[in-house]
């Protein structure tokens, strides 16, 4: 009798286990459909423009929430659909480390490499104040300022569970953040006449002020060789200040999460600190060491770029466009504000502070 019951006790975890896979399974399936319409869309703007103007991970949040406003997922699909906006996201983003080397960044210099992250933490600063000011939450003035200040899409993407940032907070910053990135990669190119500014000087401007690697390449490639180098080291400084900034808001903003109970002031940093940006660094670091080899890089960005459309799917998918229009003129001003500030900013540094 004993081992009858000893042998139900080991068999339930493993039905639980069975049954969590099974509820998170339509959800999944239904974001990996709108994923995978997302990535047809933009390899189709690469076959007939030559690289996209809306990348993937914003067609999904445009798919899904086209979905939402006429469709509302029952419970059948919610748990699948939580489980894509969180964990996979997590996941997406602990797997970007993989791309990441500190001798890369070093090689920049370190005029242009304490510059990148000066003006990361000032724009953080400035677009969190003007967020603030026109009446933005905390929480969506913080992924504005930091979508502005590192990398637009992925650092809202990383910096939204968090704070416990709703679909509705997420998909709005995302939504204003990707309009103007597509409006700077069309309009930077129009300051190199205007302002004789050189092939390393517009690389330095397009590095610091464009959200996404691809979007930099398609604002340099234009112009030349050196300034698509020169803009892609830059942006990889960004983006390696991702880890920092989320690592700090994790402690700092740990308040905001309103699904857990606030964490004592007196706790350690490393206990705040997510899992997935500690894999992040550990990932930099094997990279760096030249431990994960060459052919596994490609592969493993594949994986992250997948998840984390995957996860914006997800977000769509939850969004109320009611909610997102009550914000929406005070979120673009933000923006836009914020996206000046950094221009200018980074204008007055190529063209009077770093040597090129």
């Amino acid at each position: 009798m004993s081992d009858q019951v000893d042998c139900t006790k080991k068999a339930t975890p493993v039905i639980s286990s069975f049954a969590a896979a099974y509820s998170v399974l339509p959800g999944i399936v239904l974001c990996a459909a709108v994923t995978a319409i997302a990535i047809g869309l933009q390899m189709a703007q690469e076959s007939s423009l030559g690289h996209p103007y809306l990348e993937a991970i914003v067609i999904a949040i445009l798919v899904g929430t086209a979905v939402r406003s006429f469709w509302t997922p029952g419970p059948r699909w919610r748990a699948g659909i939580a489980f894509s906006a969180k964990q996979l996201l997590e996941v997406a983003v602990a797997l970007l480390g993989a791309s990441i080397t500190f001798s890369t960044i070093a090689g920049s210099g370190p005029v242009l490499l304490v510059a990148t992250v000066c003006v990361v933490i000032l724009t953080i600063v400035i677009s969190y104040t003007v967020s603030r000011s026109l009446g933005l939450s905390k929480r969506l003035s913080i992924l504005v300022a930091c979508g502005n200040s590192i990398c637009g899409n992925s650092a809202i993407a990383a910096v939204a569970p968090l704070i416990g940032a709703s679909s509705d907070e997420i998909a709005s910053s995302i939504a204003f953040t990707a309009i103007l990135g597509v409006i700077v990669v069309l309009g930077l190119p129009l300051l190199i006449p205007l302002f004789a500014l050189s092939e390393v000087q517009y690389g330095i401007l397009a590095g610091m002020t464009v959200y996404a690697v691809p979007q930099v390449l398609a604002a340099t490639m234009p112009a030349s060789l050196v300034s698509t180098q020169i803009g892609t080291i830059v942006k990889l400084v960004r983006v390696m200040m991702l880890g920092p900034v989320v690592a700090s808001i994790a402690y700092l903003a740990r308040g905001l999460r309103t699904d857990q109970p606030a964490r004592s002031s007196k706790q350690k940093l490393f206990k705040a600190v997510p899992w997935f940006i500690i894999v992040f660094f550990m990932f930099a670091t094997l990279r760096s060491l030249s431990l994960i080899p060459d052919p596994l890089i490609s592969p493993i960005r594949q994986i992250a770029s997948v998840l984390t459309v995957l996860s914006m799917a997800a977000l769509g998918l939850g969004v109320d466009l009611r909610v997102v229009g009550q914000v929406g003129a005070r979120v673009t001003a933000a923006v836009t504000l914020s996206l000046v500030f950094l221009i200018a900013v980074s204008f007055c540094l190529v063209r009077y502070v770093i040597p090129t």
